[in-house]
C-alpha cells in the first residue's frame, strides 16, 4: 500500500502537479499516463523516494518493502547477473553478504557464532535458501538462458541488461513494484511473460508504460496526469480512452441536456463494465464506476499526431512476390523456403525469435544482402522505404537536420531552396510540438 498527502511539485515556476492524494492498494496494478514531461517519471521517482517533493509526503504500509525498476544499465557491471538479482532485496542480501564474511573468517569466536545463528534465522525467514532458484526462475522467464547468469554484467549486451535488472525490481515479491517502462528492449514473448506475471500480482503495481496493449492487458486502474493534477480511473487504458473521447464529444455539444449526457455516460459504462477481462476487477471496478459523474470525466489536453502515409501513385494489386528464399550466416540457415506473396491492402507483422534472420530478410527485399537461393520481385508500380534496425551509417555526415530531411526526397533538386527549406523547418518544429506536448 502506497499513501499520498497532499503531494506536489514544481521547477521554479512550472508545476507538474499538486494536491495528489491517493491510496494505492494491493491486488491493483496502476498504470501512468501522461504525456510527454508531464511528470509520470517524476511521480515514480517522489513514490520510490529517490525525489523530494515541493510539498505533501509519501508513506507505505508498516513493514512494506519497495522494489523499483533501475534506469541505470552501469551500476551493476561488477557484479554477476545472479547477484544482481538477488540485490533487489536490499535486506536478505546484506544478510547473506554479513553471513559470508563471518563464515570466511579464520578466527572465529563465540560473538560470531551468536551473529552467525541470528543472520541464518533472518535468512530462513526471508526464503533465503530458495534465493538463488527464485532468481534463476525469473531470468529464465524473461528469456536470459541459464548459461549466463553467472556472467558478469558488464559482458551482458544492453538488451539483456534490461531483462537483468527487470527480475531484480520482481525478485523477492516486493510489497510495493514501481515499474518505469517496463517492457523496452522486450520480445513479444517476454512480453506476454509479464503480463501474466503482473496479472497474477497480489501486491501493489505500478506502471509508466507508452504500450497501451500492454496496459490493457495489466491495469485495474489508470491514473491520468493532465491539466497539472492527477485522476484516479477505475479501468484500464481503453477504459480512460474512450472515456475520454466521449468527455469531449459531449463538451462539443454544449446544447444537449444533463439528462441525455447522464442517460449516454451510464450506458457506456454499463457496456465497459460487461467486458471486465479478470474476475477480481468486477466488483471493485463497479462500484467506482457507479460513483462516477460527467463532470468528473474530462477531456484530455493531448493531441495526438497522425502519421499518413501517401503513395505518389496508387499501386498496383502486385506488392510483393517472394519465392523459396533462404539465407544463412556462416553455415548457419537462418530461413529456408521463404515462400509468400503480398497483395495490396494487406498488413503484415514479421515475427521471429532470431533477429538475425528478421533483419536479412529486409536486407535481402531492398537489395542490400543477396540470398543464398531463391528470387523476390517487387510490383512495378511500388516504391519503398527501409528503416534499418542499425541506423548509424545515416548520421555519419556533417548534415544538420533539415539538411538531412533533404536528401531523402529525390524530386528535390534545389532542396535547399527557401521554399522547401520553410515547409521542411515548420513540419519538424510542428513534430518536435507536438511530441513534446
Amino acid at each position: 500500500m502506497i499513501i499520498t498527502n497532499n503531494l506536489g511539485i514544481q521547477f521554479g515556476k512550472k508545476v507538474l502537479f499538486q494536491d495528489v492524494n491517493l491510496k494505492f492498494t494491493a491486488g491493483n496494478c496502476y498504470g501512468i499516463i501522461g504525456a510527454n514531461g508531464a511528470g509520470k517519471s517524476t511521480l515514480m521517482r517522489m513514490l520510490s523516494g529517490q525525489l523530494t517533493p515541493t510539498h505533501g509526503t509519501v508513506t507505505q504500509g508498516p513493514g512494506e518493502r519497495m522494489s523499483v525498476l533501475a534506469q541505470d544499465h552501469f551500476t551493476f557491471d561488477d557484479f554477476s547477473v545472479i547477484d544482481t538479482v538477488l540485490q533487489g532485496h536490499s535486506e536478505l542480501w546484506a544478510v547473506m553478504k554479513e553471513k559470508d564474511a563471518i563464515y570466511a573468517k579464520e578466527d572465529f569466536s563465540d560473538a560470531d557464532g551468536v551473529r552467525a545463528s541470528e543472520l541464518e534465522e533472518k535468512f530462513a525467514e526471508m526464503n533465503g535458501w530458495n534465493a538463488e532458484s527464485d532468481a534463476a526462475a525469473l531470468l529464465s522467464g524473461l528469456g536470459v538462458k541459464e548459461e549466463f547468469h553467472y556472467t558478469m554484467m558488464k559482458d551482458m549486451p544492453a538488451k539483456a541488461k534490461v531483462r537483468v535488472l527487470l527480475a531484480q525490481a520482481l525478485f523477492g515479491n516486493p510489497d510495493n513494484l514501481l515499474l518505469d517502462e517496463p517492457t523496452n528492449d522486450l520480445d513479444l514473448d517476454t512480453v506476454t511473460w509479464l503480463e501474466n506475471y503482473l496479472s497474477n500480482c497480489e501486491n501493489t503495481v505500478l506502471v509508466v508504460s507508452h504500450d497501451r496493449h500492454f496496459l490493457d492487458a495489466i491495469s485495474t486502474h489508470t491514473l491520468d496526469i493532465d491539466y497539472h493534477k492527477i485522476t484516479l480511473y477505475a479501468g484500464n487504458y481503453s477504459f480512460w480512452y474512450q472515456s475520454s473521447q466521449l468527455a469531449l464529444r459531449q463538451q462539443q455539444q454544449q446544447n444537449k441536456r444533463a439528462e441525455e449526457k447522464k442517460k449516454e455516460l451510464l450506458e457506456f459504462i454499463r457496456r465497459f463494465s460487461a467486458n471486465v477481462a479478470k474476475s477480481k476487477q468486477t466488483t471493485s471496478r463497479k462500484k467506482m464506476l457507479e460513483k462516477l459523474t460527467i463532470e468528473e470525466i474530462q477531456p484530455s489536453s493531448r493531441r495526438y499526431p497522425g502519421i499518413i502515409f501517401t503513395p505518389e501513385r496508387e499501386p498496383g494489386n502486385k506488392i510483393l512476390e517472394v519465392n523459396g528464399l533462404t539465407a544463412s550466416n556462416d553455415g548457419e540457415i537462418l530461413f529456408k523456403d521463404l515462400t509468400f506473396n503480398v497483395e495490396k491492402g494487406d498488413k503484415i507483422v514479421f515475427l521471429s525469435r532470431d533477429p538475425r534472420a528478421m533483419t536479412a530478410f529486409f536486407e535481402i527485399i531492398t537489395g542490400n544482402r543477396k540470398a543464398d537461393a531463391g528470387t523476390f520481385e517487387w510490383g512495378q508500380t511500388i516504391t519503398y522505404s527501409y528503416l534499418p534496425l542499425e541506423s548509424d551509417k545515416f548520421f555519419d555526415n556533417d548534415y544538420n537536420l533539415v539538411d538531412r530531411l533533404a536528401q531523402c526526397h529525390v524530386n528535390l533538386p534545389n532542396a535547399r531552396s527557401s521554399y522547401f527549406y520553410g515547409i521542411c523547418l515548420a513540419h519538424v518544429v510542428e513534430v518536435a510540438i507536438r511530441f513534446y506536448q
